[in-house]
C-alpha cells in the first residue's frame, strides 16, 4: 500500500469518527458533545481551528503579493496551491465557526445586522468577502478541465490582478482585526501576550508564516507523492519568510522590553515557559534553519523549520485565545468528541486539498498515477488477493468503507448521559430570605443583594407605598412576593396555569366556568381572572397586567428597581449615579489579574461582570 493510501485511510478514520460528533452537536446541541460554560464560552473550536487556521492561511495573499505585485516569477508554479491552500484554510475556519456557535442559523446576521463598532463585524465580513475572493481565483482551474464555461474561466483569469489586489486588501484588514479583539481582554490576558499593539503583531505573524505553510505543505505531499522537491526554490522562499520572522520578533520583544515586562520571561512560572517555548518554535528555530544558507538548502532543515513554525503560531494563537486567559469560574477542559470534531475538519480539508492535488492541473503538469494508465497491470490486494479496480475505484472502495465503519464507531462511543438533554435548565427562584433587611438570592448562588426593604417603605409614604411593588396578589393572599409569579431565574413563565386550574387534583374548575359556550376556548374570549379573584389587582397598583406570562425573576428584580431608581435619579441632585448596577450589587475588583494591570485597572466586578463606574454617563444595567 503506498503512502498516499496510507495517509488518506487514516484522514477517512478521523473525518469519520469526528463526522458522528459534529453530526450529534447539530442534531441534539453544543452540549451533547461540548464542555463550554458561561465562564469560558470560547472552547478548542477558536484557538485549534479558527485562529490558527485564519493566521496559517494567510500564505495565500503573502503569495499572490509576492508573485503577482514584485513579480517573482520563480514562484509562479506555487500560485494555485498557495491560494488553494488558503481557501481550504479559511472555509475551515468558518466551519469550526458555524460548528461553534450557540445558534448556527444566524450566522448569515452579520450582512443584514451591521455593528460597525466591533472587530468581529469587520473579521466576519472581511472572511465572507475573502473566501469569495479566493474562490474566484481557483475556480478557473477545475474550469481548464471542461470548455464549457471557458468564457467566465478567460473572463477570470483575465482580470485576476484585481482579485489579486482585493485579497491582499481584505486580509490585511481582518488579519489584524483579530488582533483588536483581544484588546479588550486586559484584565484576563497574561502580560506577555497583552499588549496594544496585537493587532499589529497578529498581521506580522500571518505575514512571516504563511509562505512556511506553504512550504510545509509541499514538503507534504512531494512526500506523499513520490516527487521530487525543488530545494533550490523552497530555499529561497525560506529565506524570503526568514526577514518576516524576523521583524516579528523584534517587534514583540521590543514591546515586551519597552513596557518592562522582560523581566517576567525567566520569573520561572509556567507561563514563562510557555511563551519560551512558543518563541522557540516560531522565531528562534526558523531563524537558524532558515537563515543559515547551509542548512537552509536541506530538505530536512526545512522540513523541521517548517513544521516548528507553524506549530509555534498554531501555540501563540492558542495561548491568546484560551490558554493564557484567567478564569474566574469553572475551569474548561475539552471533551474527546470536541477534539474529533476539530481533528475532523482538519482531515477534511486536508483530504479535499490532496484532491485538488490529484484531479487539478495544481503543479506544472497535471498528476497522474501511473497504475491509471490502460497498459498497466491489476494491482491484487496482498490480504486478499483482490482486484478492487484501478486506484480511483478502489479508493472509492476503501475510504467510504473506513468512512462508514469510522463513522458508526463514532456514534457508538458518544455516552447515552451526553446526548439526553431536557433543554434549558429551569432554575426555581427561591424567596429572598431575612426581615427588614432582605437577601435577594433568587438561585442561591450567594451573589445576593441586600435590600433595605423597611427603609425603602419609609422613603415611599409608608403603608401606602406596597403597590409599587406589589403589583398582583395570589388568591387568599396580600403583598405576594416576587419569586411566587416569577418562578424562574432566566425564563418567562405562565403565572395563571391553565392546566392547574383544569385538573381535577388541584382547582378543578371547568370548561364552561370561565369560557362561553358559543364562542371558541381562547384566552381572549374567556372570563378576566379578577372576576372571581376580587382581589387579585391591589388598588392604586401602578404596573399594568396584561397578559399572565410572567418575565423571569432576574428580569423582573432588574427592570422594576432600575426604572424606580432612573426616576428618582432625576429628582434627587444629589445622586446621578442611582441607577448604576453597583447601587444594588456590592462589588469588588477582580481577583485574577496580573499585578502590572490590576494597578490601571480599578473597573468594579460583580458575579463575573464588570459593572459601569460611578460617575460615567451610563445607566441601566
Amino acid at each position: 500500500m503506498d503512502r498516499a493510501r496510507i495517509f488518506k485511510s487514516i484522514l477517512w478514520a478521523i473525518t469519520g469518527l469526528g463526522s458522528a460528533a459534529l453530526a450529534t452537536r447539530f442534531l441534539i446541541g453544543l452540549g451533547a458533545i461540548a464542555n463550554m460554560n458561561d465562564a469560558v464560552p470560547w472552547g478548542l473550536w477558536k484557538g485549534f481551528n479558527i485562529f490558527p487556521g485564519i493566521a496559517l492561511a494567510g500564505g495565500g495573499f503573502v503569495m499572490t503579493a509576492i508573485i503577482y505585485i514584485m513579480a517573482r516569477e520563480e514562484y509562479h508554479k506555487y500560485a494555485k496551491i498557495s491560494v488553494l491552500l488558503a481557501f481550504l484554510g479559511y472555509l475551515t475556519a468558518a466551519t469550526a465557526l458555524v460548528t461553534e456557535l450557540g445558534l448556527p442559523w444566524l450566522v448569515w446576521h452579520p450582512i443584514i445586522f451591521w455593528q460597525h463598532h466591533s472587530p468581529l463585524f469587520e473579521v466576519s465580513w472581511c472572511v465572507m468577502l475573502y473566501l469569495t475572493v479566493l474562490f474566484l481565483e481557483f475556480i478557473p482551474v477545475p474550469l481548464e478541465e471542461t470548455s464549457r464555461f471557458a468564457k467566465i474561466r478567460i473572463f477570470l483569469t483575465k482580470y485576476k490582478i484585481v482579485l489579486v489586489f482585493l485579497g491582499i486588501m481584505i486580509s490585511t484588514l481582518h488579519q489584524s482585526s483579530l488582533g483588536s479583539m483581544w484588546l479588550i481582554t486586559p484584565e484576563k490576558l497574561h502580560p506577555l501576550w497583552y499588549t496594544s499593539l496585537l493587532p499589529i503583531l497578529f498581521f506580522l505573524s500571518a505575514v512571516a508564516i504563511g509562505p512556511i505553510m506553504l512550504i510545509l505543505a509541499i514538503l507534504v505531499i512531494t512526500r506523499i507523492y513520490r516527487r521530487r522537491t525543488d530545494s533550490q526554490t523552497l530555499s529561497k522562499l525560506g529565506l524570503l519568510s526568514v526577514f518576516g520572522v524576523l521583524v516579528y520578533g523584534l517587534v514583540r520583544l521590543i514591546d515586551i522590553g519597552v513596557k518592562g515586562k522582560f523581566a517576567m520571561i525567566f520569573d520561572g512560572s509556567w507561563q514563562s515557559t510557555f511563551f519560551l517555548v512558543e518563541i522557540s518554535l516560531m522565531v528562534v528555530i526558523p531563524l537558524v534553519l532558515m537563515g543559515v544558507r547551509r542548512l537552509r538548502n536541506s530538505s530536512g532543515s526545512l522540513w523541521v523549520a517548517s513544521l516548528s513554525a507553524v506549530i509555534g503560531l498554531g501555540f501563540d494563537r492558542a495561548n491568546i485565545a484560551g490558554i493564557m486567559l484567567s478564569v474566574d469560574g469553572p475551569m474548561y477542559t475539552p471533551t474527546l468528541f470536541e477534539v474529533l470534531v476539530s481533528l475532523a475538519i482538519i482531515s477534511a480539508a486536508i483530504l479535499a486539498f490532496l484532491f485538488g492535488i490529484e484531479r487539478f492541473k495544481i503543479w506544472d503538469t497535471k498528476w497522474e498515477d501511473p497504475r491509471e494508465k490502460p497498459e498497466s497491470h491489476p494491482d491484487f490486494d496482498r490480504s486478499a488477493e483482490v482486484w478492487l479496480g484501478t486506484p480511483r475505484l478502489a479508493g472509492r472502495s476503501v475510504y467510504s468503507l473506513i468512512f462508514v465503519v469510522s463513522l458508526a464507531v463514532g456514534f457508538a462511543i458518544i455516552p447515552g448521559k451526553r446526548i439526553y438533554s431536557d433543554g434549558v435548565q429551569e432554575v426555581v427562584s427561591q424567596k429572598a430570605y431575612g426581615g427588614d433587611t432582605l437577601c435577594i438570592d433568587g438561585n442561591r448562588d450567594n451573589y445576593g443583594v441586600t435590600f433595605d426593604h423597611k427603609a425603602h417603605v419609609v422613603r415611599n409614604s409608608n403603608d401606602s407605598s406596597c403597590v409599587l411593588c406589589h403589583h398582583m396578589n395570589q388568591p387568599n393572599d396580600k403583598q405576594s412576593g416576587c419569586y411566587s409569579c416569577h418562578r424562574d431565574m432566566y425564563q418567562t413563565t405562565d403565572a395563571f396555569r391553565h392546566d392547574w386550574h383544569a385538573d381535577p387534583a388541584n382547582a378543578n374548575i371547568g370548561c364552561m366556568e370561565c369560557h362561553a359556550i358559543d364562542q371558541e376556548r381562547l384566552a381572549t374570549t374567556a372570563k378576566a381572572c379578577d372576576q372571581c379573584h376580587k382581589d387579585l389587582i391591589p388598588p392604586g397598583a401602578t404596573i399594568t397586567i396584561e397578559k399572565y406570562m410572567a418575565p423571569s425573576y432576574t428580569d423582573a428584580m432588574h427592570f422594576l428597581c432600575i426604572d424606580c431608581h432612573r426616576q428618582k435619579a432625576e429628582e434627587l441632585t444629589d445622586k446621578p449615579d442611582l441607577a448604576l448596577c453597583t447601587t444594588c450589587h456590592r462589588w469588588k475588583h477582580p481577583n485574577h489579574l496580573q499585578d502590572e494591570v490590576a494597578e490601571k485597572y480599578n473597573h468594579p466586578y460583580f458575579n463575573h461582570v464588570v459593572l459601569p463606574q460611578k460617575g460615567s454617563k451610563e445607566k441601566g444595567h
